[in-house]
């Protein structure tokens, strides 16, 4: 009988497998000598970074702040939440940096509304934050921003302008200083008066990294 000359090809191959095996299980692995004159020498000339620093800001990934009522009584209803971690990296050189320049986080609060309109806004003058530093700075190079109040005042003695146009973050005037990276979240509170029409309200609280010098 006359076998495929496919076929045969294919046996062969199998053959050779099993051959090998059988042939690595008599006689071992064969190991190789350490020789250094194999060796490869891998180097690698890194020049001085020409590119340019800068200032950045990144917030944490969130799908947004829920407020939940706490803290209410006759004065106000009260909501409060976190804001996420906001980062801000300098990674300028000192000499790169002009004299006096420094950088801030301010935040700007919308209105809140109702999306089918069945209550009247709520200015961005009733939401209050504290802002909270997360990072060491055992240097006083950047500094959280000074909490602010609803204007239905929380009682603490913080300005009662709501969320407009405060600083989150802000650095120095200090260039050696200023670089790094820092983080620095908020507590959030919403005073509305006592008689806040019922609804699900949504606003936006825009974050924007100012630099000047």
């Amino acid at each position: 009988m006359r076998i495929n000359r496919t076929a045969q090809l294919l046996a062969a191959a199998v053959l050779g497998v099993a051959l090998a095996g059988a042939g690595a299980g008599v006689a071992g692995a064969a190991v190789a000598e350490d020789d250094p004159d194999n060796g490869i020498d891998v180097s690698v000339t890194i020049e001085p970074n020409s590119t340019p620093g800068e200032v950045s800001m990144t917030i944490a990934d969130n799908g947004g702040v829920a407020l939940q009522e706490d803290g209410s009584n006759a004065a106000a209803r009260q909501f409060v939440g976190t804001l996420p971690t906001v980062t801000v990296t300098d990674s300028r050189r000192p000499e790169d940096i002009p004299d006096g320049d420094f950088w801030a986080v301010v935040g700007q609060a919308g209105e809140f509304t109702v999306t089918d309109g069945s209550a009247p806004p709520i200015g961005p003058e009733y939401l209050g934050w504290k802002p909270r530093l997360l990072s060491d700075s055992t240097t006083g190079a950047v500094a959280a921003g000074e909490p602010v109040s609803s204007v239905i005042s929380d009682g603490s003695g913080a300005p009662t302008v709501g969320l407009q146009g405060q600083e989150l973050l802000v650095s120095t005037a200090d260039s050696a200083d200023e670089i790094g990276t820092w983080q620095v979240n908020a507590d959030l509170a919403l005073r509305t008066p006592v008689d806040v029409a019922a609804g699900e309200y949504h606003s936006t609280v825009t974050l924007s990294l100012f630099n000047q010098s």
